[in-house]
């Protein structure tokens, strides 16, 4: 009977804060790991993936229509910043105030006389 071969580890890439990469680091010399890949695999053997809860919100994509301008001005801080453009967005929204919403000036248009 062939016996069943085990995957190689494949490659999985996401982002983290600066401040888990350096504690990446300093959990890799204190366990004496020789990789980064080591100690997540540590990380995930010893937290209990049947008590994770995420602490954040539930999302749903939008899709909104802007200017071709305004896309190329957030393209390019975008790309200065190191940041997606959703990141952006997400900044430019959630810094709206709270409090009353200010009411669209109303547009009157005069008659001809």
């Amino acid at each position: 009977m062939a016996k069943k071969s085990v995957p190689a580890p494949s490659p999985l890439t996401f982002d983290l804060p600066l401040s888990l990469l350096d504690k990446i680091e300093t959990q890799r010399k204190r366990l004496g790991l020789a990789s980064t890949s080591e100690v997540v695999r540590h990380a995930l053997a010893e937290f209990d993936l049947a008590k994770f809860q995420s602490s954040t919100e539930d999302r749903r994509q939008i899709s909104v229509r802007l200017p071709a301008s305004d896309k190329a001005a957030l393209a390019k801080v975008a790309k200065k910043q190191q940041v997606s453009l959703g990141e952006i967005l997400r900044a430019a929204v959630d810094a709206l105030p709270e409090k009353k919403a200010v009411e669209k000036k109303a547009v009157v248009k005069k008659g001809k006389k």
